[in-house]
């Protein structure tokens, strides 16, 4: 069962699981051509509003359920219920799991420069910065306060991975830049260069699943979630301009996100190291989205 199943992350892991698994989809199918394409893979949609609460619809029997949904219309009311009282609606619908895996964010930890963040640092408003994004980390925290009630509540082994910055060809932040790239629009760093995340490709959150989801328990395993290298924005935009020859401008502003390093330590010991190298991925990322603009 994988809800949230239309998003950039859970669509590509939906039709690769597709091929082996019997998948049930959950979202609120907004797209018909997209739907249409997880239907065609052999995904069985089902169309679902956390906010409201009615997971009915929702086969009770999964083995696995992976919670990929997430809400941000800006609306505290609205993405509080949504992210945080839809985890404890699924949990308890899906009480009979083998295993529960809820996807949160590196966005729930309290900025704190070029400081490596364990799975035990402060967590902190850290997207509020961005009024696009203003319930967005405090959502992720409740929505993991629920998943952690849950898994005690009702014996549910439970996994919470905080994601850095998933990418591949259906997007991520680096085809955002990309985008902005071809705009010429200046991109926004933090005044405290460089901005450093730790960017997973597609093929390894299908990778390390496995390895993540063998890690649940009652209480929850808490993971940071991301690629093995430590990349800033400043070098896979450098990349980009690489490969494609466009310039890359920045911005240094401190009305962005801070650095989010990441000690992935916990992460190597449940699922071992990724795959993908980061320049590799971002190449695939601009032949599959603008293939025209590659010139090396």
């Amino acid at each position: 069962m994988i809800t949230g199943v239309t998003g950039q992350v859970a669509e590509p892991l939906a039709l690769a699981l597709a091929g082996e698994c019997e998948v049930y989809g959950a979202a609120r199918f907004s797209d018909a051509a997209t739907r249409e394409r997880l239907e065609a893979a052999g995904v069985r949609c089902v169309p679902v509003d956390l906010a409201s609460g009615d997971v009915t619809a929702l086969p009770a029997d999964a083995d696995v359920v992976l919670n990929f949904a997430v809400v941000k219309t800006g609306d505290w009311d609205v993405d509080l219920m949504a992210n945080a009282g839809g985890v404890a609606w699924l949990m308890e619908h899906h009480r009979q799991a083998r295993a529960f895996f809820h996807c949160s964010s590196a966005a729930v930890y309290r900025p704190a420069g070029h400081r490596l963040l364990g799975e035990t640092a402060p967590l902190g408003d850290n997207h509020g910065v961005w009024p696009f994004l203003r319930t967005y980390s405090i959502s992720k925290i409740a929505a993991e306060t629920a998943a952690r009630w849950g898994a005690l509540r009702f014996g549910v082994p439970t996994t919470i991975a905080r994601l850095s910055v998933p990418y591949g060809d259906r997007g991520g932040w680096p085809a955002i830049h990309l985008e902005m790239m071809i705009h010429g629009s200046p991109i926004p760093v933090h005044v405290d260069r460089p901005s450093v995340y730790h960017p997973l490709h597609q093929d390894d959150i299908l990778g390390t699943l496995p390895g993540l989801l063998g890690g649940a328990s009652v209480p929850a395993t808490v993971v940071n979630w991301g690629g093995h290298d430590a990349v800033s924005i400043e070098e896979w935009c450098g990349c980009l301009s690489e490969l494609t020859g466009l310039p890359a401008t920045f911005h240094p502003t401190p009305d962005t996100i801070d650095s989010g390093d990441l000690d992935l330590t916990r992460m190597r010991q449940l699922a071992g190291t990724t795959t993908v190298d980061w320049r590799e991925g971002l190449r695939s990322m601009v032949a599959a989205r603008h293939p025209e603009l590659l010139v090396s």
